[in-house]
């Protein structure tokens, strides 16, 4: 039987992973004392690996397919297919940043202050490229954790990732520039990619695993409204499309069904209600195909 060798992230993308492929329809199993989780999908087979590292084993065909950050696809130079972009972190759903950070007291303004100084980051190549972009020569260092709390005794400067930036902040650091914005990709093996029966599975992952980020700032509506109203309620209500509107056995009234932005429904509901809505129900939803 034809696998499909899936690359998932361990780490700080571990927990967030599995509950986004519990939404698409995948239960997976992970133990502490295993890198290989369980899934009920007997033409799967999962592999924890770091993010940092997915690129590079995809590119090589050791992983069929995996997810990772755009910026360590960049920084290993690997060879892959870019199958989708999922946007998606441990904290919140936004890019993530490598930021050029320094003590708050510290005289560097920007990347012509680095000249001569060291540098602290996991993310050599990346810091590199910026500073010849620059024209600057300075000391990259690769650091092999606790990397903010580097400075100043043990670097002048870090490039590091963030989410939010309180970590920084925590550490006394000050962001001095930006080199990168990553997202999640799901990647593939450019060879697994043309296989029909490998393809065809990586691209079904791809579908539902965006499906369920697109659902995630949306819910369902579901309504009822009288024929005299319709209009009314009709002009309130946006939609992926336009709402389905269904007639009810009596014939004056309709069931309206649609999907709308989250952050909406709270200002959208009480003028449903003075529009001549009826019987308004909010669900959650797993999935938003398009």
């Amino acid at each position: 039987m034809a696998i499909l060798r899936l690359g998932l992230p361990k780490g700080s993308l571990e927990e967030t992973t599995v509950e986004m492929f519990k939404k698409a329809g995948y239960a997976i199993s992970i133990s502490s004392r295993s890198y290989y989780p369980s899934i009920d999908d007997d033409e799967i087979e999962c592999l924890l690996i770091r993010a940092q590292e997915m690129a590079r084993y995809v590119g090589e065909g050791i992983l069929d397919a995996g997810l990772t950050g755009y910026d360590w696809i960049e920084e290993t130079g690997a060879d892959v297919v870019e199958v989708a972009e999922l946007v998606y972190g441990k904290v919140g759903r936004k890019p993530l940043r490598w930021v050029l950070a320094v003590p708050e007291d510290s005289p560097i303004q920007g990347p012509a202050d680095l000249a001569g100084k060291r540098i602290a980051t996991e993310a050599v190549g990346m810091t590199k490229r910026y500073l010849a972009k620059h024209g600057i020569e300075a000391n990259v260092e690769f650091s092999w954790g606790a990397t903010e709390v580097k400075p100043p005794r043990l670097a002048d400067a870090i490039v590091e990732i963030t989410e939010t930036g309180s970590s920084l902040r925590a550490n006394k650091l000050r962001i001095v520039d930006t080199l990168c914005e990553t997202t999640t990709r799901f990647i593939a093996n450019k060879d697994a990619y043309r296989d029909e029966f490998k393809k065809r599975k990586i691209d079904r992952l791809a579908l539902l695993l965006t499906s369920v980020l697109a659902a995630e700032q949306k819910v369902g509506l579901m309504l009822n409204v009288n024929r005299a109203n319709l209009d009314n309620v009709l002009a309130i209500l946006p939609a992926l499309h336009r709402p389905t509107v269904a007639p009810l056995s009596d014939g004056t009234w309709f069931s309206l069904t649609t999907v709308v932005d989250e952050k909406i429904v709270r200002e959208m509901i009480p003028e449903l209600i003075e529009a001549g809505a009826e019987g308004i129900v909010e669900y959650a939803l797993n999935k938003v195909v398009n």
